[in-house]
């Protein structure tokens, strides 16, 4: 991506559209913002390369045309009719806590942000669903369903930065999905509006057999091919009992030996985190048993008290015999302290470049697969900090979360090292029979190579969004899709 103009630059070189009016006379008062705060606010997601750049005072790539806030649906449709006359590029918005540069602004586009879509619309505790609209802030939702008893089961991150429209376009995990399963675990329905303004909605079913899934085009679809305006989720009953547990493994091979075998023993901790020796060492801090077991895990078991007692107990069985002893609490207790907070704010203030990525591996290559990146990093800078751990676990494999930073340098230094970087990791985990992202999404930043991964079937995705969106109006540049073809 070529370096941004600076902030004063792009304001000075920015002309208002031409079909600006039109659209405010479209919308109630307040609902078109084209200020220069707002346009610099909804210019950046949270990715990495939007904080380097923001703090260069540049916009990561340009300013939006204007930002539309719909309060209906009928609003949202008018906007994306709007959009389809006119030809009026749109990038939908829920919150901005992407990491991969999927809202970022990079063609004038009209961001239109969802958050004054926010009610919950239905809580059916006879069929154990909740109905939602998609703008609603995540944490905020968590804590209406908790006073009434229910968890979504889904806790990202970003919680408190996101939304769950947002959760559901960008295919999310949140760090209890060992137990409850992951976004497309949870939709059982859900509404979106097309680009022609026309509105799909997938009534929420426990299960069909009428087809391809066409609820499961749109999880994960990241805004290519409509907004979803409303989600349909199971609930869940907030767990009885909480029994958390800090283990020290003697080495990484036995840990992972330990966590493939609890997983395919068919117990479900509601957390279940692996660390590497060089994050294990960070959270330690030289604390005895990790003197002489290097590699930290932390479980937690949920639920009814009987099932916890049981799963905890097979469990504990399960790593002793690759010799495992338990631990102090305090890791566990400073995890969920933070568990919502980004770790690379302290770097990032320092000036240092922090950047995190993402993949699934098999069990089978996972070890190696890690040796791999490890050494890949090593190669990349002397300087550069990489580790790595493991959060969402399944019978067949596990999500690889890696953390890569470097010192402080110039921009055109640094960029190329860790873009290069993501690139051979990305590569590694596809050789060793893995996927290039487990959560984050693809964006805009990993879209060149979804083509290595899906093959055909990146082809398909394009010839639906070829369909759905012709003049490829919807968050045009991402997902690696190609803009359209004029004649």
């Amino acid at each position: 991506m070529a370096a941004p103009r600076s902030l004063s630059q792009a304001l000075a070189q920015r002309h208002a559209p031409s079909w600006l009016g039109a659209l405010r006379d479209l919308l109630p008062p307040g609902s078109v913002l084209d200020d220069a705060p707002a346009l610099w606010v909804y210019s950046r997601d949270r990715s990495p390369y939007s904080t380097f750049s923001v703090r260069r005072n540049r916009p990561p790539g340009g300013l939006p045309a204007a930002i539309a806030c719909p309060s209906t649906l009928a609003e949202l449709q008018s906007v994306m009719r709007f959009s389809r006359a006119n030809g009026v590029a749109l990038v939908p918005f829920g919150a901005g806590s992407g990491v991969l540069g999927g809202t970022l602004p990079v063609a004038d586009e009209l961001m239109v942000d969802l958050k004054r879509l926010n009610a919950v619309l239905d809580l059916n505790e006879l069929d154990s669903t909740v109905t939602v609209q998609a703008g609603i802030n995540g944490a905020q939702f968590e804590a209406w369903l908790n006073e009434r008893g229910y968890t979504t089961g889904h806790h990202p991150q970003s919680m408190h930065m996101s939304t769950v429209g947002g959760w559901v376009a960008c295919r999310g995990a949140g760090q209890s999905s060992t137990r409850y399963g992951k976004i497309e675990d949870m939709v059982l329905g859900l509404e979106v509006v097309l680009p022609d303004g026309r509105l799909l909605a997938i009534t929420p079913v426990a299960r069909r057999s009428v087809g391809p899934s066409i609820k499961d085009i749109f999880v994960g679809s990241e805004g290519i091919l409509g907004i979803i305006t409303t989600v349909t989720l199971r609930l869940w009953r907030l767990p009885e009992v909480r029994e958390p547990v800090v283990l020290a493994f003697p080495s990484l091979e036995t840990a992972l030996l330990a966590m493939r075998r609890v997983m395919q023993a068919e117990l479900r901790p509601a957390v279940l985190r692996l660390y590497d020796p060089h994050e294990s060492r960070h959270r330690a801090r030289g604390r005895p048993p990790f003197d002489t077991h290097p590699v930290m895990a932390i479980l937690e078991f949920a639920g009814p008290r009987p099932l916890v007692a049981a799963e905890r107990q097979l469990a504990m069985e399960i790593v002793a015999e690759q010799g495992a002893v338990v631990a102090d609490g305090a890791p566990y207790t400073e995890w969920i302290a933070n568990r919502y907070l980004s770790t690379s704010v302290d770097y990032q203030t320092r000036d240092w470049y922090a950047d995190t990525l993402e993949v699934t591996g098999r069990w089978s290559t996972l070890l190696a697969m890690h040796a791999a990146m490890a050494a890949a990093a090593r190669v990349a800078h002397p300087a550069l900090e990489f580790g790595a751990h493991w959060s969402h676990a399944y019978p067949e494999g596990a999500c690889q979360y890696m953390t890569m930073r470097l010192p402080p340098m110039p921009d055109d230094e640094a960029l190329p090292i860790l873009q290069s970087l993501a690139d051979q990791i990305q590569d590694i985990a596809l050789a060793h029979g893995g996927s290039i992202s487990h959560h984050h999404g693809i964006g805009l930043l990993r879209g060149h190579n979804l083509g290595k991964e899906l093959g055909i079937g990146h082809e398909i995705l394009q010839a639906l969004k070829d369909y759905l969106d012709p003049a490829a109006l919807l968050v045009p540049g991402k997902l690696g899709m190609s803009p359209p073809v004029r004649s």
